[in-house]
């Protein structure tokens, strides 16, 4: 296997734009983000014309956030200058915070929706003004409208805040920008690659850091006998197969009551802060002591928060040759840990590189389904089939599931509505997760079903919104 660490030539920040018609909040969100007052904010629709830039950080992400003018269908000249200036925003940018206000869609919101459309994936519907619980129950309605990403904010109030800075940072995370030069005349190209972001985790003194060194072909992380040498989070970058890989090497993960200081404190805590930074997780297990009972919790962790996890029996090398010892090592641990049926495992020794191409084979794979979507008109034909083999046993009361829809990837989430949700028999989940997994090809991630209560609430535009139709 060859890595190579990746060394970008030059980059420029991470461009988020928020856009909107007057009146929706930009502003508001732009200073809230920003975490000063930086854009002036009125109730009067318009204030904001001329294009606000700032550098915003969360945590050590950085990137450059964007306020707009409102985009209006006025014919007058500056109204059409700004909404030019909103449309080079959309295409000049690599993220899009649209901004719509929960409490009204009009004509000028869907003719803006409707030419951001083909900016969908790299877009964020953002529902503002969710200013209290029951406004969370209009937001539901707004998936009419068509777009994978959607977030409910308050940002006069901050709810949900914290939540669309994570979805920048995770999009920032993801985009590597190098700039090499392309021709003779040293005229520039950029070229954008998304990295594939994996922790490993582990107790302590596992080999995570000789991991680490050999995927990065140098002594980045200092590797003694000692347990806990690694404290801070140590970040590589390396190619394989022209890939580019984001992997951080995170502090041993003991269990609390054998944290003795502040330090260990902090390093443990932002080892488990990473499983939320990453896409997937290598849980290093130690081949020769076995599954532990804090492995099963930090993969517990993993697992809760959505996040691929491949299982890494370290220190290979080390068992003696038996028959079928790995299988041996397998079965044992599916029976202890059958949460984790789904999740590879695979057998490495980080000193020679013995499995680590597999084990680079197979995260492509597991990252490849997290980032699998399934159309609703598939899934719901689906669903329909499985419904005809095995029945909601429900005998003689009338609860059935209406309708199914992914609703994200990475982490894979799936909503069901149901018209009754207090007489729904829960244990059928397990059976529909089961249906997905091995039909739908998410074999080797886990998932998350949500089962909702379809009410009849008014939409975005004001009209009754009807269930869709009963499967």
């Amino acid at each position: 296997m060859s890595a190579l660490i990746l060394s970008p030539i030059k980059e420029r920040l991470f461009k988020v734009a928020i856009l909107g018609r007057p009146n929706v909040g930009k502003s508001t969100l732009f200073n809230r983000l920003l975490g000063k007052r930086r854009a002036i904010t009125d109730p009067t629709p318009g204030v904001t014309r001329d294009t606000l830039e700032s550098e915003c950080a969360i945590e050590d992400v950085r990137f450059l956030l964007i306020d707009t003018g409102g985009y209006n269908l006025e014919t007058g000249s500056l109204e059409r200058i700004i909404a030019d200036r909103s449309m080079r925003s959309a295409e000049d940018t690599d993220l899009i915070l649209l901004i719509v206000d929960v409490n009204e869609l009009n004509g000028e919101d869907y003719d803006f929706i409707e030419r951001l459309r083909k900016f969908e994936e790299k877009l964020i519907l953002v529902v503002n003004k969710v200013d209290n619980r029951e406004l969370e129950y209009a937001v539901e309605n707004f998936h009419e409208l068509g777009f994978r990403k959607l977030l409910g904010v308050s940002a006069a109030h901050g709810r949900n805040v914290d939540e669309l800075k994570t979805l920048i940072s995770a999009a920032a995370r993801k985009t590597t920008r190098q700039v090499v030069s392309s021709d003779p005349l040293g005229r520039d190209e950029e070229i954008e690659k998304e990295y594939i972001h994996f922790s490993i985790l582990g107790k302590p003194n596992t080999g995570k850091s000789t991991l680490l060194n050999y995927l990065l072909k140098e002594e980045r992380s200092l590797v003694t006998d000692s347990p806990g040498t690694t404290r801070d989070p140590i970040e590589g970058r390396f190619y394989y197969k022209k890939i580019p890989f984001l992997v951080v090497d995170t502090a041993g993960i003991r269990r609390k009551q054998r944290i003795k200081d502040a330090v260990e404190y902090y390093s443990v805590n932002r080892a488990i802060r990473s499983i939320s930074e990453s896409d997937l997780v290598y849980l290093l297990i130690d081949a020769v002591e076995g599954l532990s009972e804090q492995d099963k919790k930090i993969a517990s962790l993993a697992v809760k928060k959505g996040k691929g996890i491949i299982l890494v029996l370290s220190k290979w090398d080390l068992l003696k040759e038996v028959p079928n010892r790995f299988q041996a090592i397998e079965d044992r641990i599916r029976f202890l840990f059958p949460v984790l049926d789904f999740a590879p495992i695979f057998p490495i020794s980080a000193l020679s590189g013995e499995g680590v191409r597999k084990l680079l084979e197979a995260t492509l794979t597991v990252r490849g389904q997290l980032d699998r979507r399934v159309e609703t008109a598939r899934l719901n034909k689906a669903l329909k089939s499985w419904l005809e083999s095995y029945p909601l046993p429900v005998r003689g009361r009338n609860v059935r599931i209406r309708y199914a829809t992914q609703v994200e990837v990475n982490p894979v989430k799936f909503i069901f509505f149901v018209n009754n949700l207090k007489g729904f028999p829960m244990q059928y989940s397990n059976y529909l997760k089961n249906k997905i997994r091995r039909e739908l090809g998410f074999s080797l991630v886990p998932i998350d079903l949500e089962f909702r209560e379809t009410r009849s609430i008014s939409g975005p535009s004001g009209r009754r919104i009807s269930p869709k139709p009963g499967v």
